[in-house]
């Protein structure tokens, strides 16, 4: 409403203004404002996630090693463990495995009060980045010989977290669980532009080179150290 507002009073100064008032400042606000709200519009939410989610693999529904759940907020963590319940009474894995400092305890004590066996139920607590949930994740999961995947976030942050996961070692089936559905396409999108963001950091930083099998063998030294006393194990 307000932007409409805007551009009301846009179209009314460009009514009474000069010619040369209306090129140097009139027309590219309002070339702005209505970019603007075609990438907030639920079309151009639309297509920017869609750039984010295109070069995924699709869900086959073939079994794997483990389902993983990424930690994301609150927002995001009622939705992720009904997924997370439902791969598993479906036997798509007989491992959930839940990683993420702020989440990952909250989405196994969940899961355990949902039903779900506690010897199939584990995570870790220690990481803080998407980065950080491949790297812990795999410091625990390869041990136990677990290769194959199925990875559960949102739409936007599901490129970014296949790409790190395969980096550490896993073949990786994607597997979205929604955004809220409360959320405004202003929200929306500024997720998306965050995770764009997010990929061009990693891509730049090389976050995204596949590990030899040494490193995978063993894990960074803060890893190891934060696994052996800080308590992530879950």
């Amino acid at each position: 409403m307000k932007v409409l507002i805007l551009l009301t009073l846009i179209g009314v100064l460009w009514l009474i203004s000069s010619r040369r008032w209306r090129r140097g400042f009139l027309n590219p606000l309002a070339i702005v404002i209505i970019i603007y709200l075609g990438i907030t519009s639920p079309l151009g939410v639309a297509l920017a996630t869609q750039g984010l989610t295109a070069p995924l693999p699709t869900d086959a529904g073939e079994s794997v090693d483990s389902i993983v759940v990424l930690g994301r907020g609150d927002d995001f963590r009622n939705r992720r463990i009904e997924i997370a319940e439902h791969l598993w009474r479906d036997k798509r894995s007989s491992k959930i495995f839940a990683s993420g400092m702020l989440d990952a305890e909250f989405i196994i004590e969940q899961l355990k009060k949902n039903g779900v066996a506690a010897p199939a139920l584990s995570g870790e607590r220690c990481s803080q980045s998407t980065e950080e949930n491949a790297l812990f994740t795999a410091a625990v999961l390869h041990p136990q010989n677990v290769q194959k995947i199925l990875l559960i976030t949102d739409p936007p942050h599901l490129l970014r977290s296949v790409l790190s996961f395969q980096a550490s070692g896993f073949t990786v089936i994607p597997h979205a669980s929604p955004l809220p559905p409360a959320w405004a396409p202003e929200r929306r999108l500024s997720l998306l532009l965050r995770e764009y963001a997010g990929l061009i950091q990693y891509a730049v930083t090389n976050r995204f080179r596949q590990r030899s099998t040494f490193e995978l063998e063993h894990p960074p030294i803060d890893v190891t150290l934060k696994l052996k006393t800080w308590n992530c194990k879950l």
